[in-house]
């Protein structure tokens, strides 16, 4: 199973209180720059969420340090310690939701705490868990047998 931020774009109103949890969580500071989650405005006052949905993986294949790895519950993780800031896994990122902030050594994303869920006025963020898809492990599972077949080389 995976653990992720399920999204319902259609009862987001705007308020930024998920950002502005999300930041004072991990940088101390209320800077929608530095959230996890992001809004993102469209026409008609609607909006649109943008956070790791987990099951993607191109960044645990794409990182050349391997920092970027899955934990037991499905989500994707940095190794800040192994992290070189090459941005690889921002640019691989097919929705977006891999971070990046100006003066930060490393990239960051939704690691599905949990925590904006609590402060969402609008409902329209929830902590769910869904089956880790075939799809999904296939990339990670080659590139896991390409590293120790390097590793052993």
């Amino acid at each position: 199973m995976i653990k992720y931020l399920k999204l319902h774009n259609d009862k987001c109103v705007g308020c930024l209180n998920c950002t502005a949890t999300c930041s004072q969580l991990y940088f101390k500071e209320d800077d929608p720059a530095k959230a996890r989650i992001k809004i993102l405005p469209l026409a008609l006052g609607k909006y649109h969420i943008v956070a790791c949905d987990q099951e993607c993986r191109r960044c645990v294949i794409e990182c050349p340090t391997q920092a970027i790895t899955v934990n037991a519950r499905g989500v994707v993780m940095i190794n800040k310690k192994l992290c070189v800031g090459c941005l690889a896994c921002v640019a691989v990122c097919p929705i977006g939701a891999m971070f990046y902030y100006p003066g930060d050594p490393t990239p960051f994303k939704c690691v599905a705490c949990g925590a904006c869920v609590k402060t969402c006025s609008a409902d329209a963020l929830e902590i769910a868990e869904k089956e880790d898809s075939p799809a999904s492990k296939r990339p990670f599972e080659i590139a896991e047998a390409v590293r120790k077949k390097e590793a052993t080389t």
